[in-house]
């Protein structure tokens, strides 16, 4: 498999929501990272192109900020019992743009 991403990617461990269209939300845990999406654990696999809502916050310059950003699904692998799932960001507003930037360097 070829390295698809385009930015670096940060290790980022917190609880985020995903809310693909037309299902429930569920719990995962992001791994990590970067300005183009991120990389989250869930209890079931997701379909590659199926898109929806990653909701998550991150700490930027030690206050909390939560986004919630519509991504689409890379790749879902069966990884330790969870899938681990590659979302890539769509249309990121200016504001989640800038706190992410914050949020990476």
């Amino acid at each position: 498999m070829t390295e698809q991403r385009k930015s670096a990617r940060k290790i980022f461990k917190v609880k985020a929501i995903v809310a693909m269209e037309g299902q429930a939300p569920v719990l995962g845990h992001t791994t990590d990272i970067g300005a183009n999406g991120v990389s989250i654990t869930v209890p079931h696999p997701l379909q590659a192109g199926q898109a929806g809502l990653v909701s998550f916050d991150l700490l930027v310059d030690g206050k909390s900020v939560s986004l919630q950003v519509r991504s689409k699904v890379m790749y879902s692998i069966l990884s330790h019992g969870e899938f681990k799932v590659g979302f890539q960001f769509l249309h990121l507003d200016l504001a989640a743009m800038s706190q992410l930037t914050r949020f990476l360097r």
